[in-house]
Formats: structure tokens, sequence, C-alpha cells
């Protein structure tokens, strides 16, 4: 059952439509996502920039059918503009979107469940148009925690007011059935095998001639949807958007600059043209 509240209903950005058009026709929804790392100690500046390639796995609540996906699914009665990807919590990633955030987790303890918030920026090349794609945000974690018996932590919490705050209803019927624990489920399913092995591998980074848990190894394929160390490492990113910007250059005689921009008061977003 969600424990979803949403005080008000978000208007679909003028953005959602064209940017998913641009993404859909790609080979594959690959782009580069950054986030900040802590600097090492007497370095003259608090973060250092990371990023890496990552795929596009759809919106929150909107997860893309997959026929070889056995997953419970939950029926589609939100929709967002909250995209989302898989990562292992080991990666550095998850570490950073807890320890640039407001609440700054400088311990990889602090770090398991879900939650985050920190800033982060996600770029698309679409080369198929030419056009390229950049959001602008905050990134959060949803774990294993997000559903349970008990209190909430601050994670979860944060996670449920930041995430659910974006997510609009397009179906009353079933809404109070929605599941949080339940989509990131399908999250899981929805990877293959072998992606799914992944969350067993070695500890990400870990010298080789160090010592691990003898249970994780490379190349694993996962068939069980609640493969216990599998489950324990995966996690579903979403991202929050704050500033959208596409770029058509497509033709360099009519190049556009489209900047969305998200207003918290009015839950509604700006739109400026400017040059590429």
């Amino acid at each position: 059952m969600s424990s979803l509240s949403t005080p008000r209903t978000p208007p679909a950005a003028p953005w959602r439509k064209p940017f998913l058009e641009h993404v859909n026709s790609m080979d594959s929804p690959e782009f580069v996502f950054a986030s900040l790392h802590p600097a090492p100690k007497d370095s003259p500046t608090d973060f250092l920039p990371r990023a890496r390639f990552c795929i596009f796995r759809g919106m929150w609540a909107e997860l893309p059918e997959n026929k070889h996906n056995n997953a419970p699914m939950n029926e589609r009665v939100y929709e967002s503009e909250l995209p989302t990807f898989t990562t292992d919590v080991r990666m550095n990633k998850t570490f950073e979107a807890f320890a640039s955030s407001a609440g700054k987790a400088n311990d990889r303890k602090y770090v398991q469940g879900s939650g985050g918030g920190g800033p982060c920026e996600a770029v698309w090349w679409v080369k198929e148009s030419k056009m390229q794609w950049r959001i602008k945000g905050e990134v959060f974690l949803v774990g294993p925690d997000i559903e349970g018996d008990g209190e909430e932590s601050s994670g979860v919490r944060t996670v449920k007011s930041e995430i659910g705050g974006r997510m609009r209803v397009v179906k009353e019927e079933g809404k109070e059935a929605w599941s949080w624990s339940k989509e990131m489920t399908a999250h899981f399913g929805n990877c293959s095998p072998g992606m799914r092995g992944s969350w067993k591998n070695p500890p990400p980074g870990q010298p080789v001639n160090e010592s691990y848990d003898e249970g994780l190894k490379l190349g694993s394929k996962v068939e069980d949807l609640d493969d216990p160390i599998a489950r324990k490492n995966f996690r579903v990113v979403v991202i929050k958007p704050e500033i959208v910007e596409s770029i058509d250059l497509s033709d360099p005689e009519t190049g556009r600059r489209q900047v969305y921009t998200f207003d918290d008061k009015s839950g509604e977003w700006s739109h400026q043209e400017c040059w590429p």
C-alpha cells in the first residue's frame, strides 16, 4: 500500500513530449550522468565532478512494457517527468547522492537506504535528430526500505515527499494500491538476468587481491526476482529536474536553445528561447 501524498497535481511539463520522442528514437538511450564527489582533505574545493554513462529506464511510475519482465507491476495510475536508471549501492554515485545533499552524509554506512538529494546533471546526445538534452536537478535513491513495517526513516520520507510531489495522477481507480516496493521490483525484473547478476559482482573498485564475500563473482545470471544478494545491492535512481535545456543543432542557421525552469512554489514550468 502506498503512503504517497501529493498536495497538488503538477501539470505536465512542456518539454516532456519532445524529450521522450527524441530519447525513444535512440538505438540505446545512453546518457552522461554527473554528480559531486567529496574532495580529498586539504583540497582547495569541497567537491569534485564525477561523470559516467548510464541507461535511461523511463520516467518514474511509467516503466516501459517488457514481455520478458515477469515481475508484478503497478497499474499505470501515475505519470511523471522524473528520469530513472538503476545502479549498485556500492557504486560511488550512490554515496555522492547523499554526501553532496543537505544532510552531507560522509560515511558510506549512512547511504544504505533510500534518500539522497544531491545535485546532479544528465546529458543526452540524440544523434538521430542532432538534439542535445540537459537536465539539471537533484538525485534520489529508492532502496529496499522504501516500504515496510515500523517507522519510516528520514531518507524514505524525503524520497516520498520529493518524488511523490512530482507524480501526477492519471487514473484515480487503483491509486491506493500503488506500491513503491512493487515499482522497485518491477525495475529489477525489467533488467536482463545478466544485468541482475551484476549486482552480485565483487565490490566495485576494490583491488582484486583483497578478500571479499565468496558469494560474489563476475558473470552471474539471476532469474530469481528475490535473490537476496542482488536485491540488497540494487537501487533505482530517480532524477528530479529543476532546469531542462534542449539544443537543436540540426541546422547551424536556425539553431535554438530551449530552457525550461521549474517553479517549486507554483509547481509550473517557465520557458525561454535562447541562442544555442
